[in-house]
């Protein structure tokens, strides 16, 4: 500010600037989250107990004491002239809470409000001027350093929103103003990135028409109806539909205002450039897409499959290993089940990854790293040394650079590779406290819920019922609070296995659980996870039971190591593969080994009993959070009788 007052900024990540336009340091990303908040509630008051809600998932004890050492921080940088002892202007205490008592041009979201609101009726080249600066204020999107946190999210969707207007309102004043090639860029990239604004094609069409772009106007109103249709089930408002039949007609009020183009020639042809290099912009605006879509649902889950495995053969083609790996790598939706539900797209994706790490030129680290991760992660239950290594790479990477949203992709993709061996619970469980941690510093709600999700399998793998229930329930609220539909799954099928293993519900009771699992599951796009899982599930429980087991042929991918148990004396359990390397690994070893036992193959005991020593301490398939064979300490006392060497 020119006048000697702190200006802040939210348009972007959260900073706070002196009269000189000098960032003025916030310390850490406490101190930045205090002073969101407060520029959240726009000059009302903020009870500290409200702030100690919203900056932790679990307050810590003094966690009052610690925001109120945060906020005489801020007061001192923020209010550097204020003599000791005297009252605070800018940060003021009321009651039990604190308030900023910003003026609106202190703060450049409620400038950026004030401009939106007073360009509505503005003469197009004033409004032209002052949208352009009131948009060069964009920095990111609002409150980038919280993008999980549920407190900006109200805010944010608004000023999203306003922006989204600017930007169109700034399209209608070159428009007015007769510069409509110099509105086609910015709109192709505005449509884009906002498929379902009407308003924004409109004005697209209606400026490639004015450029003398007919065809392309009518492809663009083709493309906003297949879009509308096929994704929404809705037809174009009256606008779009009236824009396109007055194109057919060519209608004498849709010219142009007459007023000279400056840039002439010059802009067609930066339009007609722009059309060369907009692809990649495109598609990374896609992907981002893809990755938020992701995590709504169902619905969502299976259209971001799909799609995903389209943009990145469309960033092949283009030839650029840079785009290739930023359209790869944007994709960092969590995994928690080690099978993929595709296997075929997941190995073009990881084959087209390892292309963009041989064409990626030095320097480009975070691209690196994140190629090396959707390797690790998309090569799921595989015993090739190749995934864990880049898994190892990525992470190595990821805490050199210090990024926190790079290292929880990266332990992800370490998560992932962590089956090689039986017995990893404990390892696995250091993975998802250091993501909780990292998730609970930096705001990364879905990076939390996967480090309680993993610590849920983990604490299950030792039958410690009690730790999963917490993490279960920490998950959920995380769901609920930011929509993430799919968790419940999981959630569900935990406690199934509980009820079954830790309360002993009649088997009735428990395996009408693990069906009512089963059925939400069913719903969900998850074959890798759904395919054969109820029936292994309810084999587990009747081995443990001692109750009949059921002849069932829906064993999907878990066959061959369930089919020489239920068939003595017809597999030839030599030519039994060991199972990937995933969190069923020791259920089908231990099914290997009764198999073993029953047939008396002592070369087929022996090869169970080595690979489930490591497991000796944990439950067999219980590391998965769904299922159980029972401890692995029984089946290995089985083996060593039979072996005589109990």
């Amino acid at each position: 500010m020119r006048d000697g007052r702190i200006g802040f900024g939210v348009l972007g990540p959260v900073i706070a600037e002196d009269e000189r336009q000098r960032p003025v340091a916030l310390k850490g990303p406490m101190h930045r989250a205090v002073l969101a908040r407060l520029l959240v509630a726009r000059r009302r008051v903020v009870h500290v107990h409200d702030l100690v809600d919203d900056l932790w998932v679990s307050p810590p004890d003094g966690a009052v004491s610690a925001v109120r050492t945060f906020v005489a921080a801020l007061r001192r940088v923020i209010e550097p002239d204020r003599l000791p002892r005297a009252p605070a202007t800018l940060l003021v205490t009321q009651g039990q809470g604190y308030a900023l008592t910003c003026a609106t041009d202190q703060v450049d979201a409620w400038r950026f409000e004030q401009v939106v609101a007073e360009t509505g009726t503005a003469d197009p080249a004033v409004a032209l001027t002052r949208l352009d600066e009131a948009l060069s204020w964009w920095r990111g999107p609002a409150y980038a350093d919280f993008p999980d946190a549920a407190w900006p999210r109200a805010d944010r969707s608004r000023l999203t929103e306003l922006r989204l207007q600017a930007v169109e309102r700034r399209a209608e004043a070159r428009l007015e103003l007769g510069r409509a090639a110099e509105a086609v860029p910015e709109l192709d990239e505005h449509v884009t990135a906002h498929p379902w604004r009407e308003q924004g094609w409109r004005l697209l069409a209606l400026a490639l028409y004015r450029c003398g772009r007919q065809g392309d106007a009518l492809a663009v109103l083709r493309r906003a109806r297949e879009l509308l249709e096929g994704h929404l089930g809705v037809e174009p408002g009256p606008a779009l539909r009236t824009l396109e039949t007055d194109i057919l007609r060519q209608e004498p009020h849709l010219d142009a205002t007459g007023r000279a183009d400056p840039a002439g020639d010059v802009l067609l042809r930066a339009a007609s450039a722009y059309d060369r290099v907009m692809p990649g912009v495109r598609l990374e605006s896609a992907v981002g897409l893809l990755r938020n879509l992701a995590v709504t649902g169902p619905g969502g889950l299976q259209v971001a499959r799909e799609q995903r495995a389209a943009a990145v053969a469309a960033a092949e083609q283009l030839g650029d290993p840079e785009l290739t790996a930023r359209v790869i790598g944007a994709y960092d939706v969590p995994a928690i089940w080690p099978r993929a539900d595709d296997p075929e797209q997941a190995a073009g994706i990881v084959a087209a990854a390892e292309r963009a790490l041989a064409g990626l030129p030095a320097g480009h680290d975070s691209a690196r790293a994140r190629l090396l991760t959707t390797i690790a992660l998309e090569s799921r239950g595989t015993r090739d040394p190749r995934p864990r290594e880049c898994a190892r790479q990525a992470e190595v990477i990821a805490r050199e650079m210090d990024d926190p949203a790079l290292l929880a992709f990266a332990l992800n993709g370490v998560f992932m590779q962590s089956c090689r061996r039986a017995g990893g619970s404990a390892d696995r469980d250091r993975i998802g406290a250091e993501l909780v941690g990292l998730a609970d510093r930096h705001g990364l709600a879905s990076v939390e819920v996967l480090g309680h999700l993993i610590r849920l399998q983990s604490s299950c793998a030792v039958a410690a019922f009690d730790r999963a229930d917490r993490h279960a329930e920490a998950a959920d609220e995380l769901a609920d609070r930011y929509e993430r539909p799919l968790v419940g799954v999981f959630t569900q099928w935990y406690r199934a296995l509980r009820a079954d293993v830790a309360e002993q519900v009649p088997a009735a009771s428990a395996e009408r659980s693990y069906r009512a699992a089963a059925a939400r599951l069913d719903q969900s796009e998850m074959p890798g996870m759904r395919d054969g899982l109820l029936s292994l599930a309810l084999l587990g429980l009747r081995l443990r039971r001692g109750l009949p087991l059921a002849a069932d042929d829906a064993w999907g991918p878990y066959e061959p190591w369930v089919r020489p148990l239920l068939e003595p004396g017809r597999v030839a359990l030599e030519g039994v593969p060991d199972p990937p390397a995933d969190l069923l690994a020791e259920a089908m070893w231990c099914l290997f080994g009764r198999a073993a036992v029953a047939a008396g193959d002592r070369a087929a005991m022996t090869r169970a009993r080595q690979a489930l020593a490591p497991a000796a301490a944990e439950w067999a398939g219980a590391a998965s959070g769904v299922l159980t064979v029972g401890p692995v300490a029984d089946h290995l006392a089985a083996l060593d009788s039979a072996l005589g060497t109990g």
